[in-house]
């Protein structure tokens, strides 16, 4: 079995990975920031793949994401190169963009990140196509959620207080995604190195509205939450405010203009078709099933 490489092997997507790797017999070496070229050179060689997955997914000054998604993603990429090895970038949906569920994207559409975050996805990505000699895999998950999470974990806390938010259009829906098959999909990478050149999107292939998210949340939690219409005005101006207290306190708060420009997007939804093609993926976890799933662990690891 290989021996594989992992930044972020700690968070929520590498917790997962690096528990399912190493299960499967992988020598799997955990590697923690700060990224310094020459020390990350020598903790990668003998390497055969690097999974990068550290970054940041938010922030309260746009030169953190830069820092962390662009800046970083280019040493551990040209140190990848350096070890002799190949690498497996797990970027994100949102470099390349919104799009409805009547027009999802596909791999080739020109990309059109909206938010910060997605432009520094996106400049990430460009980062490693730039590394001369590198055998790189790019894949671009959706909304990932499952155990370990703790952003939908949120969700739950309110469903068990009794109230969830119903936020942003109506219209809108999501590629979602069970965080098993994100590593499923990343496993697929790690083993097929003909991919290399190959940029993936990875979700489920059925969309997700935000109603049909918060009523499966409700489910699982019980079942007993109210659901409460949030206006479009109310989410704005809790969105001005939450910049507001983000910049005093350093860091970012729940709701913040980028948030809202999410929210108040079309959607995020794509097409998984070359996922299935190059890597012979196809999402197996139903978002109902994933939800429940996903609450069993947080009330038996007491998070819930």
């Amino acid at each position: 079995m290989p021996t594989v490489a992992v930044t972020g092997a700690s968070g929520f997507i590498g917790s997962n990975l690096t528990a399912h790797l190493s299960a499967r017999g992988d020598d799997v070496r955990a590697v923690r920031r700060p990224f310094d070229r020459p020390d990350l050179i020598e903790t990668l060689r003998g390497c055969e793949v690097v999974v990068h997955l550290a970054g940041v997914v938010a922030a309260a000054r746009d030169d953190e994401y830069v820092a962390a998604n662009v800046t970083a993603t280019r040493v551990v990429a040209e140190s990848t190169r350096a070890a002799g090895a190949r690498l497996v970038h797990i970027s994100s949906l949102a470099a390349a963009g919104p799009a409805s569920r009547a027009a999802p994207r596909v791999e080739d559409d020109p990309p059109a990140p909206m938010t910060a975050y997605g432009r520094s996805k996106l400049a990430g990505e460009r980062a490693i196509e730039g590394v001369r000699g590198l055998q790189w895999t790019i894949l671009r998950p959706g909304v990932v959620y499952g155990p370990r999470d703790r952003a939908v974990l949120a969700l739950f806390r309110m469903a068990r207080a009794g109230m969830l938010p119903l936020v942003g259009r109506e219209t809108a829906a999501y590629t979602m995604i069970h965080v098993a098959d994100v590593v499923r999909a990343i496993e697929a990478a790690v083993d097929r190195g003909d991919a290399s050149g190959e940029t993936m999107f990875v979700g489920h292939p059925e969309p997700v509205s935000a109603r049909a998210l918060v009523e499966g949340v409700r489910d699982a939690a019980g079942g007993a939450a109210t659901i409460v219409r949030v206006p479009r005005a109310l989410l704005w101006i809790a969105a001005r405010a939450g910049d507001a207290i983000g910049a005093l306190r350093g860091k970012p708060v729940v709701i913040n203009r980028r948030r809202y420009d999410e929210l108040n997007a079309e959607g995020f939804v794509c097409r998984v078709d070359r996922l299935r093609d190059r890597l012979g993926i196809v999402a197996e976890i139903a978002l109902r099933d994933g939800l429940a799933q996903t609450a069993n662990w947080y009330r038996s690891n007491g998070w819930l």
